[in-house]
């Protein structure tokens, strides 16, 4: 169902009058300015009279002949307002409202007989803009050189940043100054098994700042498709952003023609950081979704065979027995296996039995497929086929024990980057997972590109991953994509793109660790553009525990794992930790049983990046409601108010909380749990270790579950 309301005006003007044009937002808090001064645009935002963006440089450098950037003039102006309400087949809301005002300016380079439009949509709590390309002679193809947008600070803002990179996204976030970036670059760039940093001021978007007056910016994008991601180069004597795009093995930024457009480039403010979670602006910027028929899209809750590779207990090859791997000729029958894969029969059916005992929907296995003895770094092209498994994997007992349980089996599809060889076998492989009921599958793309040469984030290698997905709807299966390039909302238009990883994730916690902060940070950053399979819910923070040779810990105590299932949003949840840790706590493990994974309404009750956020939600299409609090490095107590819930009915609360002598590092697996009514008078002041938190589950009240609690 869509409501909707659309108003069209069109004004032409004459560039000889008029060189400047504004835009206020619905509610008027926010305020663009454009103009073209010497020929050359630029455009400023103000929120609440405030500086968000200084006059900043707008244009495309193009590799041949004279470029976009210079020359132009006024020559006709746009306007269009709309407010509608549309349902995402997913997500944090069962409705979301789409209110903005829009700009088309159109410019026009005559000497050139060129003509540039920019197109800007301005919200209550942002701004978007692209550059479109009418159909024209004299710019019918063209390569860009570089994309000259601009994004001026007005202020040494602090910033939540992980340096730009052509090829990963996953590093630690670095809290500091944009004065600082330079001298912290070098510690910033950690090890990484493909990498690739341009700039010693080069950062990835989402970027996310707060300035000293206490305004909350968030830079990134919306809608990437058929074109290189964006990172920013940061000019740190004037404080300007640069968009910076992902070049290709030939070093060029865009094979681009006319008509088309770029993505949208986004900036969501203001002065509650609440809001910025609370923004829909970059799925608001996306096509609606062109998926007819979406009953085979659903949310998921799943365990897997997967950690206990993660740690090094377990192995994804078979046998230690072959250096190299020739999967037309090696027989698996006559090598010694190695006594450590993960992927065999009976330890999957543990895994399945697991599942089906505690009412989980999938069994994601690892490590299945012939191959993963050199699967990495050898820059080989014909790495796997993502059909034949081992001998010791039964497949087709496998998914017959699964569906007699009443469990879908999870794909994998480790294509090691040989992009090439992933589309010669994409369709046998969709084929075959359709065939033997697998209706969801978690790709990822470790190591270098092949073909060699080409980087995680250019326009080809995107256009890939776009591919990817939509061929994946034709066969009605669900992605997750790990190592792709970072979400930009184009779940709303393919909604079968069920999740993301593209950015550092748990499986980090057994290399060494993340910070205790780092969930405090990813939902302002990450997680603007669509929802990441984070994987939580370890429960044994000590991975020696697991391999002794491993002495990584896991950042985190027990109850904040709980909460993230919800503040990391995700229609795709695992719990990522081994069954037998689970038993171990089954009292706790119930909050991962209950919590819902698709939502009706989504309340953010207190943020601050870098230190703490709660946020509430009410399950879809039922009256149950699940809070999740993160927190930082220092302890903390939340103060929090259950207004959300209905005035005229009676909870019942399971609070799942930090012990008082919980710490991340010393004593994570301390926890508590207490039970009490609440109702939306109720409130609650709760301690949140370091690196802890708390989960709460809502259940409405009936007179037995009610009996004997006493009223918070």
């Amino acid at each position: 169902m869509k409501k909707a309301l659309f108003l069209f005006l069109f004004l032409p003007v004459w560039n000889f009058a008029i060189h400047s044009q504004t835009l206020d937002s619905p509610n008027g808090e926010l305020s663009l300015n454009f103009e073209v001064k010497q020929g050359k645009p630029y455009y400023e935002l103000q929120y609440k009279n405030k500086a968000v963006i200084l006059p900043s440089g707008l244009g495309l450098e193009l590799k041949s002949g004279s470029s976009l950037l210079e020359g132009f003039s006024i020559s006709e102006v746009d306007y269009n307002q709309v407010d509608e309400t549309w349902e995402p087949v997913w997500g944090e809301e069962k409705e979301i409202r789409n209110q903005y005002k829009e700009m088309l300016v159109t410019l026009e380079q005559k000497e050139e007989d060129r003509t540039l439009k920019i197109r800007f949509r301005i919200f209550d709590d942002g701004l978007g803009f692209r550059y479109e390309f009418p159909s024209q002679p004299n710019l019918a193809h063209f390569v860009l050189k570089e994309e000259r947008t601009q994004f001026a600070m007005a202020g040494d803002h602090t910033a939540f940043w992980i340096p730009g990179d052509y090829k990963t996204q996953e590093y630690d976030f670095v809290e500091s100054k944009l004065s600082e970036i330079r001298g912290l670059m070098e510690k910033a760039v950690t090890e990484n098994l493909s990498q690739f940093s341009f700039s010693n001021t080069g950062v990835q978007t989402s970027l996310m700042m707060k300035s000293e007056d206490g305004l909350y910016i968030n830079l990134h994008e919306a809608a990437l498709v058929n074109y290189a991601a964006m990172h920013l180069n940061l000019d740190d004597e004037n404080f300007v952003f640069e968009s910076w795009l992902t070049p290709d093995a030939m070093g060029d930024k865009g094979y681009l023609q006319s008509p088309g457009h770029t993505p949208w480039r986004t900036i969501i403010v203001s002065d509650d950081a609440r809001d910025i979670l609370a923004s829909r602006i970059t799925l608001n910027l996306n096509e609606p979704n062109k998926i007819e028929d979406t009953s085979w899209i659903r949310p998921i809750k799943y365990v897997g065979v997967w950690w206990e590779m993660i740690t090094g207990k377990s192995s994804w090859a078979y046998t230690d027995e072959l250096p190299a791997v020739d999967l037309d000729h090696t027989d698996y029958t006559k090598v010694n296996p190695n006594g450590r894969h993960g992927a065999n029969t009976d330890n999957v059916k543990r895994y399945i039995d697991f599942a089906s005992e505690h009412g989980f929907d999938g069994v994601l296995v690892e490590g299945w497929n012939i191959g993963w003895e050199d699967w990495f770094g050898n820059s080989k092209d014909y790495v796997f086929d993502f059909v034949t498994p081992y001998p010791d994997f039964d497949l087709e007992g496998i998914r017959d024990y699964a569906k007699s349980k009443g469990v879908e089996m999870i794909m994998h599809h480790e294509t090691s980057a040989s992009v090439r060889n992933y589309e010669r076998h994409m369709y046998k492989a969709y084929q075959f997972m359709k065939d033997n009921g697998y209706h969801s599958v978690k790709s990822g793309y470790v190591g270098d590109i092949l073909p060699r040469g080409e980087n995680h984030y250019s326009q080809w290698i995107v256009n890939h991953f776009q591919y990817a997905i939509e061929k994946a709807a034709e066969y009605q299966i669900m992605v997750n994509a790990h190592e792709a390039v970072r979400p930009t909302g184009i779940s709303r238009t393919y909604p079968n793109l069920i999740a993301n990883e593209s950015a550092r994730g748990t499986e980090y916690q057994a290399f060494g660790g993340n910070k205790p902060n780092h969930v405090t940070v990813l939902p302002f950053n990450r997680l603007i553009g669509g929802p990441m399979d984070y994987t939580p819910g370890i429960f044994e923070m000590d991975i020696s525990k697991l391999n002794p040779d491993n002495n990584s810990w896991v950042n985190s105590t027990l109850a904040n794992q709980l909460a993230l299932y919800v503040t990391m949003y995700s229609p795709l949840q695992m719990a990522a930790d081994l069954p037998e840790h689970y038993e171990k706590f089954m009292d706790a493990f119930q909050f991962i049983k209950d919590v819902a994974v698709d939502w009706e309404k989504s309340v953010y009750l207190e943020a601050e990046p870098g230190q703490f956020l709660t946020i509430a939600r009410k399950e879809k299409d039922g009256p149950n409601w699940f809070i999740g609090n993160v927190n930082g490095v220092n302890p903390r107590t939340s103060e929090i108010s259950f207004e959300f819930l209905d005035p005229n009915k009676n909870y019942v609360a399971s609070i799942y909380s930090d012990a008082k002598d919980a710490h991340f590092k010393d004593n994570p697996q301390a926890y508590e749990i207490r039970k009490a009514v609440v109702t939306s008078k109720s409130k609650l002041k709760q301690l949140s270790a370091p690196g802890g938190g708390f989960a709460i589950s809502i259940m409405e009240g009936t007179k037995e579950n009610l009996k004997g609690l006493k009223k918070l």
